[in-house]
């Protein structure tokens, strides 16, 4: 499943409630029964995964046609004022790229970091030169795996819708990750069909409509105040008006990959997936 999908594909991010065994490999498969399509391998406490087991990740994921992706431990900080903790941190999204492409993943997602006690645009010039070398010498390793930046739900954190988008367009190689969860809880006001709608047009504008003909999206319900993302939360049990949402995606036509991050992975993955199906029957025209 390496090619870019003609729809949008549902999965999730870690080990699915109901699975068997805490094990990818077992996920993998557990996906497949349950008519899911897509894992997110989950690096966010560690680094662990054995370049074997990545290799059987690989070759399970392609017997059960499930697409992988994967996320870069959360304590990556290419933003730190300490200069060996951003060398730690660009080794660190290094070592994730190299297992993450062990393992064929299309995507690897990160964190870019915090702002601390710098102004916003020294951090990005910061994050982007950082990401500028990481990029140079993944492409002179040739690895295929995309990296995505994510976009961030608390207002500390580098990574708002905007500042993700311009390191996209100035960065050849780097691809955002629209965790719509964030963008909402970033200022509490992307919440309507509307809103939705202007976000995936700004996307359009700023990186061209291949990049909804790809995208890598993360969604699930979010509990957020004055200062942003606080938990994540079931989507029904959320603000977030993910049907108004869905339904966005599917009128401009976003083509690629839907990551569940809710508590209840596999119970709101499939209820996003069904919904979508649903809304897609309803363009087909009756056949007498």
């Amino acid at each position: 499943m390496s090619a870019a999908p003609d729809r949008l594909l549902f999965g999730v991010a870690g080990i699915p409630e109901g699975c068997p065994e805490d094990s990818s490999l077992k996920a993998i498969s557990y996906l497949s029964q349950t008519g899911l399509e897509a894992l997110e391998l989950e690096f966010v406490h560690g680094l662990k995964m054995a370049g074997e087991t990545a290799n059987l990740v690989k070759l399970t994921a392609q017997q059960h046609n499930i697409k992988i992706s994967a996320h870069a431990p959360y304590f990556i900080n290419l933003g730190a004022e300490d200069q060996g903790k951003k060398m730690q941190s660009q080794e660190m999204l290094l070592k994730s790229l190299r297992i993450a492409a062990a393992a064929g993943a299309s995507d690897l997602v990160f964190h870019g970091g915090y702002y601390g006690l710098k102004a916003p645009e020294e951090t990005y010039l910061q994050v982007k030169k950082s990401l500028k070398e990481i990029l140079s010498i993944g492409r002179s390793e040739r690895v295929s795996t995309k990296l995505r930046i994510e976009v961030m739900g608390k207002k500390k954190q580098f990574g708002s819708l905007e500042e993700v988008l311009s390191l996209c367009r100035e960065l050849e190689g780097l691809y955002p990750c629209l965790d719509f969860a964030h963008i909402f809880a970033r200022d509490g006001r992307i919440n309507s069909y509307r809103d939705f709608y202007q976000v995936l047009e700004k996307v359009a504008k700023k990186l061209g409509k291949a990049a909804l003909k790809n995208a890598h999206i993360h969604i699930s319900g979010v509990k957020y105040n004055q200062t942003g993302e606080l938990n994540h939360l079931n989507l029904e049990e959320s603000e977030f008006r993910y049907d108004e949402w869905l339904q966005a995606l599917d009128d401009i036509g976003v083509k690629g990959t839907i990551i569940c991050e809710s508590p209840s992975l596999t119970s709101d993955a499939l209820m996003l997936k069904n919904l979508y199906r649903s809304m897609r029957e309803k363009r087909q025209p009756l056949i007498f």
